[in-house]
């Protein structure tokens, strides 16, 4: 039992070290971060097209590409990202890890894209990037009912969240750590 518990550790965390930019060079990965946002914007615009004057009206907002990986009962997620700050128009490379315990299977790619409605949250996130939660979910897209926000749900004060499922299928029920962090070879 303890065999087959360290071999599904190793291959959570095997799985989820695979998420990073493709690239040989700073400038392909950081050409290769850029054209996910400018695709992930471009469907999150299709699904949620209120979603474009959200994003114009905040204070910046963030996307990445997460690759997250549910075997019995540990659960991973690994990926990149850029902030796109609206005062500066300057960008900050970043990466995500999240590790968790609970009930789950599968693994799906999917991409986040955080709106700051406050300057205090961007400026948190890119400093500190942390940010816990429990999670629940069957990995599918929401619907175009609700209000303005219908899609997004605010994960922090001043920070909304919408979450396309690019590929993939898992089921889960998880507590799950996540860290953001300045990506230093990218910056």
């Amino acid at each position: 039992m303890r065999a087959s518990r360290a071999l599904t550790i190793l291959a959570v965390a095997a799985l989820a070290g695979c998420a990073t930019p493709d690239g040989a060079t700073v400038a392909e990965k950081q050409r290769e971060v850029r054209q996910m946002r400018t695709d992930t914007l471009t469907a999150l615009y299709e699904l949620h097209p209120v979603s474009r004057e959200q994003i114009r009206e905040a204070e910046g907002y963030a996307v990445f590409s997460n690759v997250g990986i549910n075997l019995l009962v540990v659960s991973t997620a690994n990926g990149f990202g850029v902030v796109r700050d609206h005062a500066t128009s300057e960008d900050t490379y970043m990466r995500m890890f999240s590790g968790g315990v609970g009930l789950g299977l599968g693994a799906k790619d999917f991409r986040g894209v955080f709106i700051f409605t406050s300057r205090d949250a961007l400026d948190n996130f890119v400093d500190s990037g942390w940010e816990a939660n429990a999670q629940a979910d069957a990995a599918a897209k929401s619907g175009d009912k609700g209000g303005a926000w219908a899609g997004a749900v605010e994960i922090a004060p001043g920070i909304k969240l919408y979450q396309i499922t690019e590929t993939g299928l898992a089921l889960q029920a998880t507590i799950q750590g996540t860290k953001y962090w300045k990506d230093e070879d990218l910056s």
